[in-house]
């Protein structure tokens, strides 16, 4: 699908889309020296709109910032308030947002302390990352030739523009191969992580997902796992190796882009007698209304347009 919108927000302006544009010796095109979001807003069924858990993911923003070394020139509020002015801006009721943050043009070559640090938010419409039909019925699933980070190889804890090179070969990878997503491990073997989604396995009724150790910490994985104990299922997480994936009951990945996506398949094996399962669909159907607004128990997680 091809990107489209009217507005970007570009270092505090409000931009024609087409307009929004760097240098091509900007550093983060050369180096990876970016960092960003994945943010949704949601048409609500009161007829509002509504950002899912804005609070968190400007947080992580900034968090990733920190980490990397080169923070937002920009308080936490202001960021807040133009990602909010971006979806109005474009007129839209419900999209993806994105928020990059990066190393503009200055000095060339891996140091560069005193380059500019930008920000850009834009926004579109995007439906289900992994497709209407994986939302429905569930994916099909390889593990990857292609090891996730470690964590003294790169930060793991931020969304660095440059960490999703490794996301990109094992995306294609398994892609050419004819599956859906890329599951990948950590360098001891065990389940880290998808190429852009954390995932979740579930065995007599026992949900568990790998821990925070060597992944991203994923915000709609913290939605799940705070869902799924308020509804009184057994939550642990813990390691699991591809076998014990092979033999789960149940399993789904969760992101930003991908909600809660069911997967039916992992290396031609099936999981589970249906799919979505049971607790699946329960956790998902709940992230639905809660995204809709129709859950006032985490009405805490919407930010009104």
């Amino acid at each position: 699908m091809a990107l489209q919108g009217k507005k970007i927000w570009l270092d505090g302006e409000m931009v024609d889309w087409d307009k929004a544009q760097v240098h091509v010796l900007t550093h983060a095109l050369h180096y990876g020296t970016g960092y960003f979001e994945g943010i949704r807003c949601y048409a609500l069924d009161d007829g509002r709109s509504a950002v899912f858990r804005l609070d968190e993911h400007v947080r992580r923003l900034f968090d990733s910032g920190k980490i990397l070394g080169f923070p937002l020139p920009y308080p936490f509020d202001r960021v807040k308030s133009a990602i909010m002015d971006v979806v109005r801006a474009n007129g839209l009721k419900e999209c993806y947002i994105r928020p990059v943050a990066f190393l503009g043009l200055g000095e060339m070559g891996l140091y560069a302390p005193d380059n500019p640090v930008h920000l850009a938010i834009a926004a579109w419409s995007w439906g289900a990352y992994l497709g209407d039909e994986g939302i429905k019925n569930g994916i099909r699933a390889k593990v990857s030739s292609y090891t996730r980070h470690h964590v003294n190889v790169m930060m793991t804890k931020s969304k660095v523009s440059g960490n999703y090179i490794n996301s990109v070969l094992a995306k294609t990878e398994v892609k050419k191969a004819g599956y859906d997503e890329a599951i990948m491990l950590d360098t001891e073997g065990y389940v880290a992580e998808a190429s852009g989604e954390n995932i979740f396995m579930v065995r007599d009724q026992r949900v568990k997902t790998t821990p925070p150790t060597s992944i991203l910490p994923g915000i709609t994985r913290d939605s799940l796992l705070t869902v799924a104990r308020d509804k009184g299922y057994q939550v642990t997480e813990e390691r699991f190796t591809r076998d014990e994936l092979y033999t789960a009951d149940e399993a789904f990945f969760t992101g930003t882009a991908a909600e809660v996506t069911p997967i039916r398949e992992v290396d031609n094996r099936k999981i589970g007698e249906r799919c979505p399962g049971p607790a699946t669909q329960d956790l998902q159907q709940t992230f639905f209304n809660i995204i809709k607004g129709k859950d006032a128990k985490y009405a805490r997680w919407l930010a009104y347009l």
